[in-house]
């Protein structure tokens, strides 16, 4: 199930991806930058529907709802994937 933390580091991703600062960023959704920052960095306790979806659209993102038993892998499950993978590379 995604959580507000992997919402925030997928949204600080995206948002380096395309070279925006958090105050460029915040500026686009209509948000304070301490709140996109807290978001980013796991310490937003909640955050309303409404500044979300800004957020996600001035990112170009949007959320999808799905089925709960189709499994897909989590955010954290792809993480530890990648992490292995970069460690069999240093290994060569």
């Amino acid at each position: 199930m995604l959580d507000l933390i992997s919402i925030g580091a997928q949204i600080a991703e995206h948002r380096k991806k395309l070279k925006l600062s958090q105050t460029a960023l915040a500026r686009q959704a209509g948000i304070s930058r301490a709140t996109l920052d807290a978001l980013e960095n796991g310490r937003a306790g909640e955050l309303g529907f409404a500044k979300l979806s800004k957020l996600l659209a001035a990112l170009g993102l949007e959320l999808k709802l799905q089925a709960a038993s189709s499994h897909r892998p989590t955010l954290d499950e792809l993480q530890q994937e990648d992490r292995d993978d970069q460690s069999l590379d240093r290994r060569r």
